[in-house]
């Protein structure tokens, strides 16, 4: 007994270990944990029932439970159908519904809320006042359809959102009570429910003519409070008058409105509609056949004789308020108008033609009542036009009124468009400010700027007072020349920019004279560039700001020293210019009579400078050629006393 006890405690031990070998073996190839609500799908022994064997992700079993989902894509139909393609497999779910997320995670992720999903992804746009619902208000169990249940599995229907029917009455209750079918759209709309915007009365069996077109529904749909309120519609009788009016006549005459009245009321009699009232000398055309006869024939006194022979016999007043009059029709109402109507007018472009201002260009666009306005209950035709002005306001705020404009815009513009303007290069040079060189190629706007017009009172600038150059541009002098342009030319005018610039480049300095400041340029500084000498204040961080003023005069400002300051006086530069000038360095122009003590006499004016000065010494780093102190002895530079000199006769 203890052996057979012995044998199934390390039976049950190998199999212990062996499930936990399993579990943890389990645990390494499992990407996660399920979500919550496929966790009776957990362990290790129920990957096949998602999984296929041997296809990794390739193919997923999601439809094989699914089979609402998978019934939807087969009928292509639904929000899963306008996302994979018909056929697709299990692994197209994975794409939205992500697993072995945890059992915390959501396999449903709406992006990015509920309220913002786009409803029209499932074939069913929400429009009108449904687009103002909450998702549970539809989508409730109450709402699906008895067809839907048997194939959703899901046991809480409150979770779903499948099953539900398109038709309104699957929502919404049959007001009708089944008079009027199921489909609702044929008289009303999404956004409306009360007025039935959709509902034509001429495609029912009883067409609305006349003045039964202006009774309220109601007057014929009565309400019926059994079995439970609701309008009537369908049931009516509508064959006989006598239906829904009394008898006036009290059975005077047999049961046949028709023969004597007419929808358009009762009292348009057919008597009336019988009378050729073209056979009189006032035919009726146009409105005027719709007009009744008590209009025209006062207490129905057909008699007596109407004045029609002027439109003003009836219609009165004059719309126009007599403008008209002293026009050589007086005014003649079919000059303009049809009996058509009274509007639109017959006066149009062409016509307008013949008066003293013909619509020409842009005017011909414009329409009527932007130029004639109402006049208490007239029109005012009669306007001023002889100026622009008179009807348009004046875009430049009065910079043309005076000479030689006076506010003519056509010197500039024409009825074909305020832009562009006729205004040229070639007018340009008559003004005050001639066009040339550069300024001829920049655009009106970057001088005539519409950014001034935008603030109130203001327009587009056109007369500049001051035209200095410095009214546009930036001094980049930074004000270094503002005294000598203070200083006027010869003939009284003030030389500004101009006297170094021309308009044709900025660049260009042709016009200025480095004779007339305190360094004239001579000889090799007349090829220098000004930039050489005249620098930025900051070259690291800036090329602009230049100064002019304060430029280097000494020649070592500019010029290297190379003689290590040994002619220089105590505290003083070198000057330069004892030895070399402006128009080059070499060969040097010093004097050795005058500027040292050792006089060049005789032969040693002939010898180069080299082969007495040769002391080389070396000055901050750099070898430099000292010429103090020479030694003038002889034997310095030819040895000691020389012998007679040797013959060179048979050597």
């Amino acid at each position: 007994m203890r052996a057979k006890l012995r044998s199934l405690s390390g039976f049950a031990a190998a199999s212990l270990i062996a499930l936990l070998l399993a579990t943890a073996g389990w645990a390494q190839i499992s990407p996660g944990p399920l979500s919550r609500a496929h966790q009776s799908l957990s362990g290790p022994t129920q990957c096949t029932s998602c999984h296929k064997v041997g296809v990794g992700k390739a193919d997923l079993k999601c439809l094989e439970c699914h089979v609402e989902i998978a019934q939807r894509l087969a009928e292509q139909r639904g929000l899963h159908a306008t996302l994979v393609a018909k056929g697709s497999t299990g692994r197209d779910c994975a794409r939205c519904h992500s697993e072995h997320n945890g059992p915390d995670f959501n396999l449903i992720q709406w992006d990015p809320s509920p309220k913002a999903f786009d409803h029209s992804k499932t074939g069913y746009v929400l429009e009108g006042k449904h687009a103002g619902l909450t998702c549970v208000q539809c989508h409730t169990p109450q709402h699906i359809r008895a067809a839907e249940r048997g194939t959703i599995l899901m046991k809480d229907l409150k979770r779903t959102f499948l099953g539900l029917s398109r038709d309104c009455l699957s929502c919404h209750r049959d007001e009708h009570r089944g008079q009027l079918g199921t489909n609702c759209l044929q008289c009303h709309t999404y956004s409306e429910w009360k007025g039935a915007p959709r509902f034509n009365h001429a495609q029912a069996r009883y067409p609305l003519t006349g003045a039964h077109a202006l009774v309220p529904c109601m007057k014929c749909h009565p309400t019926t409070p059994e079995p439970a309120k609701f309008v009537k519609y369908v049931g009516l009788a509508f064959e006989k008058c006598s239906a829904c009016h009394a008898d006036p006549h009290r059975g005077a005459f047999p049961n046949a409105c028709e023969s004597c009245h007419n929808t358009s009321g009762w009292h348009h009699t057919q008597a009336a509609a019988r009378f050729d009232h073209s056979k009189t000398d006032f035919p009726l055309l146009g409105k005027h056949a719709s007009v009744s006869c008590g209009q025209c024939h006062l207490a129905g006194n057909f008699k007596q004789k109407i004045a029609h022979q002027n439109c003003a016999n009836c219609h009165k007043p004059d719309p126009h308020g007599g403008q008209f009059r002293q026009r050589p029709d007086r005014g003649e109402c079919a000059s303009c108008h049809t009996v058509e109507g009274f509007k639109p007018a017959q006066f149009g472009v062409r016509e307008h033609a013949a008066t003293q201002y013909p619509l020409e260009g842009r005017h011909a666009e414009v329409p009527c009542a932007k130029c004639h306005l109402p006049a208490g209950r007239a029109t005012r035709y009669k306007i001023s036009f002889a100026r622009c002005t008179d009807c348009h306001s004046d875009p430049h705020n009065g910079q043309f009124t005076g000479q030689p404009h006076l506010n003519k815009c056509e010197d500039c513009h024409t009825v074909q468009g305020f832009q562009p303007s006729t205004f040229t290069l070639a007018r340009h040079q008559s003004t005050r400010f001639p066009l040339t060189g550069g300024h001829v190629a920049v655009a009106c706007v970057d001088c005539h700027k519409a950014d001034d017009a935008r603030r109130p009172g203001h327009a587009v600038p056109y007369r500049f007072e001051d035209r200095s150059c410095t009214a546009c541009h930036v001094d980049p002098h930074r004000g270094q020349f503002l005294e000598r342009m203070r200083k006027p030319n010869a003939d009284g005018s003030l030389p500004g920019c101009e006297a170094c610039h021309v308009v044709k480049s900025w660049r260009e300095l042709s016009r200025f004279d480095h004779s007339t400041t305190s360094f004239k340029l001579l000889g090799a500084h007349r090829a220098v560039p000004c930039a050489n000498c005249h620098k930025p204040e900051k070259p690291e961080t800036s090329l602009k700001a230049v100064d002019f003023r304060s430029a280097p005069s000494h020649c070592e400002n500019c010029h290297e020293e190379v003689h290590g300051g040994q002619f220089a006086a105590p505290g003083q530069l070198t000057n330069c210019a004892s030895c070399h000038n402006s128009t080059k360095w070499k060969p040097s122009l010093f004097d050795h009579e005058t500027g040292s003590t050792f006089s060049l006499q005789g032969a040693h004016q002939e010898v180069a400078c080299a082969l007495c000065h040769k002391t080389i010494r070396q000055v901050n780093g750099k070898p430099v050629l000292f010429y103090k102190p020479t030694p003038r002895e002889c034997a310095a530079c030819h040895g000691a006393v020389p012998g007679p000199k040797r013959s060179s006769v048979g050597q």
